[in-house]
């Protein structure tokens, strides 16, 4: 056997949903990650059977005791070392963002350069799905400390209070909310029939821009975090981060929607994760801060 083994990369851990069926919150963002090469802790804030979506079942959340309890055994672990990027998404209870802040802390204190991705997972184009507590939990107490948030278009427009109809009030609602780096999703191309993923970074705005896909499955927003985080972890420039990102994502979903498959299948289009060969243009802008 050859001795000339990579070096394995530090933990991710990843807290959000867990799912009985399907491809979001943590199934989605932990077997990316895995396909990347980074060991995952992952931390269900609920168990569902299948995305709220799908229809109705059963919610199975963790006391917020028990919940805050088990992420202070993690604080204290002797591998906390370990650790070199934090990402939270859906939450089951609001009591829940103080335990993740403090997670988020400890890992911090451990390591100063570990990344905390914060995907506030709360409304979509209906408004909130979540209740106003949890999301204003989010929203106060964990965006904040983030060093990468990656709300979609409408999470933005909540956290901001108004209407964000097009790419230039999507970046001065990121800046003012005083994010290091911001992902927002879904957002509006100028061209018809076209969508992207609009980094805010600084001074810096860049658009990476695709084809629509019309009704795509639940996940993206989770798996476009995982993804964003694992390639900074993985020394990416920012913008090399965003176009791998936005071409496994939407490869994923092309071959999921020529399936009619109403779930992501990145067990099935794994290599979509590793070498995605979709097209994606970039499109690079500066502002004044």
């Amino acid at each position: 056997m050859s001795t000339d083994l990579p070096e394995p990369k530090q933990a991710v851990i990843v807290i959000s949903s867990h799912v009985v069926r399907g491809t979001v919150g943590n199934r989605a963002a932990v077997f990316a990650l895995e396909a990347l090469g980074f060991p995952v802790w992952a931390v269900p804030t609920v168990t569902l059977p299948w995305h709220p979506g799908h229809g109705p079942g059963t919610r199975i959340v963790a006391p917020p005791q028990e919940f805050a309890s088990l992420l202070k055994n993690l604080e204290d672990s002797p591998w906390l070392g370990e650790v070199k990027g934090v990402l939270s998404g859906f939450l089951g209870d609001y009591r829940q963002a103080q335990a993740v802040a403090s997670l988020v802390g400890a890992v911090k204190a451990r390591n100063s350069q570990a990344l905390y991705a914060c995907d506030p997972v709360i409304s979509d184009k209906n408004g909130l799905y979540v209740p106003q507590q949890l999301a204003e939990a989010m929203r106060d107490q964990l965006v904040p400390l983030a060093d990468i948030v990656t709300p979609n278009r409408y999470e933005l427009a909540w956290m901001a209070g108004r209407d964000l109809p097009d790419r230039v009030a999507l970046a001065k609602a990121a800046r003012a909310l005083c994010a290091k780096t911001m992902l927002v999703t879904s957002a509006p191309s100028r061209a018809a029939g076209r969508i992207g993923n609009l980094l805010v970074e600084g001074t810096q705005e860049i658009f990476a821009e695709h084809d629509l896909i019309a009704d795509p499955p639940n996940g993206v927003g989770d798996l476009t975090a995982a993804l964003y985080l694992a390639r900074l972890l993985g020394r990416f420039t920012s913008a090399g981060a965003l176009r791998a990102t936005t071409a496994s994502v939407y490869e994923l979903l092309q071959r999921a929607s020529l399936r009619g498959s109403n779930e992501l299948q990145i067990e099935t289009d794994a290599h979509s994760l590793l070498h995605p060969s979709a097209e994606v243009a970039l499109q690079h802008e500066r502002h004044a801060c």
